[in-house]
């Protein structure tokens, strides 16, 4: 499992020469890394006099991201899993006709997971940008920059995880789910950008103003 690893040995494995891990589980981790933040401006917050009024939705705050920073964790590996059953099928024998046809359908329905894990990370980094604004609008002023890194780190995880649908989608011959994937793709593409900048106009405002 790639999240028991420590973080050198991650590096390395993600250095070496072999394709997977790769892009979509440095996706979901960057996920993982926003969410995390966005827990610590909110634990960050709690318990201080200052912030009395906001506990309440704080705690609320933190168990959500702690969930998602979960499921992000989660598709890290999954997104290497899904890779590799593509490269099985792409081993799998091709002498016969029926052969072909078996191995076809199986590169098909692999690919299709492989765009689906990382569409999947990008559905859940909405979810995390709109926590990420709570604490950048009401977290700790202390911690305004770590709201805003929180953010920044969510889109990238939107923006890697879309490019590794979009390499899946373009090898796959179900024009159908192409079609309505890539749809997906981009209207969570705009959306993320829209939540991030919403993000870091809260952050810079407060950074730049008095605290």
């Amino acid at each position: 499992m790639l999240v028991e690893e420590t973080v050198t040995t991650f590096l390395d494995e993600l250095a070496s020469n072999t394709p997977a891990p790769g892009g979509g589980s440095v996706a979901a981790l960057s996920g993982a890394l926003g969410a995390a933040l966005t827990s610590m401006v909110g634990n960050l917050t709690i318990g201080k006099k200052k912030y009395a009024d906001v506990e309440g939705e704080m705690k609320n705050v933190v168990r959500q991201s702690e969930q998602l920073r979960q499921t992000f964790t989660r598709l890290i590996d999954r997104d290497t899993i899904a890779f590799n059953k593509v490269m099985e099928a792409f081993g799998l024998p091709k002498d016969t006709e029926a052969q072909k046809a078996l191995r076809s359908a199986a590169i098909e329905a692999a690919t299709k997971e492989a765009a689906l894990v990382p569409l999947e990370v990008m559905k859940h980094v909405i979810d995390a940008l709109a926590l990420a604004k709570v604490v950048a609008e009401k977290g700790n002023a202390n911690s305004l920059s770590d709201a805003g890194v929180s953010a920044l780190t969510l889109n990238a995880a939107a923006e890697g995880a879309a490019l590794n649908v979009q390499i899946n989608l373009s090898s796959i011959k179900d024009t159908e789910f192409v079609g309505w994937r890539s749809e997906e793709v981009a209207s969570l593409l705009k959306t993320s950008k829209m939540k991030t900048e919403e993000v870091m106009s809260v952050v810079r405002c407060k950074i730049s103003g008095p605290r």
